[in-house]
């Protein structure tokens, strides 16, 4: 049998360069126009069909080619009922399906039908996007990295249209990191580099409607999903057009828990970010949610981590420094007492 793997999702050893598409055909497509769907037709030839549920990497991708160009005939002719009637085929029949193969075919499919949508992709992004999602919990790794790649093309192709549909592809991202398979991984990396991208570059991105699942997330104690959060918090500070401060009582105490983090790049990474905005709040401080933060920070000196309670000390210090006294009247005696623990905390640079 031929090698099962597929082409548009490069491995971690070349991570550096930009994915190539799906392998797309150079053949015109065909001007004829279809005949309109009767009862119980299919709206996929037969060839087509068979091909993509063939045990074989190669006969799955030439079926996928002649899909795409279908798909490019169907919206030539501007036939509706038939582009949703294929997609619908492709996710119930393909990507639901017990045959593994069946669903390597049907998310190779959906790629595929993207790039033949193109400009009316987000017309078709509610079909074409489940089934990928779906896929993400396949109990067979090389399920999963399809679905991986498939989303990239789809995404490749949507670019700010998928932003409509953030907080599921984000989930589908956590599922990912935390994939024990490498090969899912890389290409999750991938993924994910290419969604920041469409962000970075759109000004529709709805911070508001992404906090409450970076909310939910931030307490995860899984090393990747914390990296993958951490990344993107970092990020979206980046982006002029949002201020992260505004939200900062929502995923702060999660930053600080992973100071304690076994994992010395993703502490590293939470004190980058952490010292960022503890700078960004020496310029801004009346910007900054006192009432949410200083009880968030008077609880964590008292965490168990010594990485924690010098870093909540400092922002303690910071808040006294560089606040409005007035506006720390309310809280003088939660926070005189935090300090007043530190002197007597064990740790040498703590206490002084």
């Amino acid at each position: 049998m031929p090698d099962d793997t597929p082409t548009t999702v490069p491995t971690s050893s070349s991570s550096s360069a930009t994915p190539p598409p799906f392998p797309t055909s150079t053949a015109t497509p065909s001007t004829q126009t279809a005949p309109p769907l009767t009862l119980g037709e299919s709206p996929l030839p037969p060839h087509i069909i068979r091909g993509l549920g063939d045990r074989s990497y190669d006969k799955r991708k030439n079926a996928a080619l002649d899909l795409e160009q279908h798909i490019k005939l169907l919206v030539e002719a501007k036939d509706r009922p038939r582009l949703e009637a294929t997609l619908i085929l492709l996710g119930d029949d393909f990507c639901t399906s017990t045959n593994s193969n069946h669903r390597k075919g049907g998310l190779i499919a959906l790629a595929a039908a993207a790039i033949g949508l193109m400009d009316s992709i987000g017309t078709y992004l509610d079909l074409l996007l489940p089934p990928i999602l779906h896929c993400f919990d396949d109990p067979e790794s090389r399920v999963r990295y399809y679905a991986c790649e498939s989303l990239y093309n789809v995404a490749k192709v949507a670019r700010h249209s998928i932003l409509l549909h953030f907080n599921p592809i984000f989930e589908g991202l956590c599922k990912l990191f935390a994939d024990a398979d490498p090969d899912v991984k890389n290409g999750a990396n991938l993924l994910d580099r290419l969604i920041k991208d469409i962000v970075t570059e759109s000004d529709t991105f709805d911070v508001e409607k992404f906090i409450p699942i970076l909310k939910r997330f931030i307490r995860r104690t899984n090393p990747y999903i914390r990296q993958l959060l951490v990344g993107w918090i970092t990020v979206l500070d980046q982006v002029p057009e949002i201020n992260m401060l505004d939200w900062l009582p929502e995923f702060m105490d999660g930053l600080f828990y992973m100071l304690s983090d076994e994992n010395k790049e993703l502490k590293q990474a939470a004190q980058r970010c952490l010292d960022d905005f503890l700078g960004e709040i020496k310029t801004h401080a009346d910007s900054v949610g006192i009432a949410a933060v200083v009880p968030l920070l008077v609880g964590q000196c008292e965490a168990k981590a010594r990485s924690i309670r010098v870093t909540a000390l400092q922002w303690l210090h910071c808040f006294i420094v560089y606040m409005a006294p007035d506006k720390l009247v309310p809280w003088y005696a939660d926070v005189l007492g935090a300090i007043m623990r530190c002197i007597s905390d064990p740790e040498l640079d703590i206490c002084q």
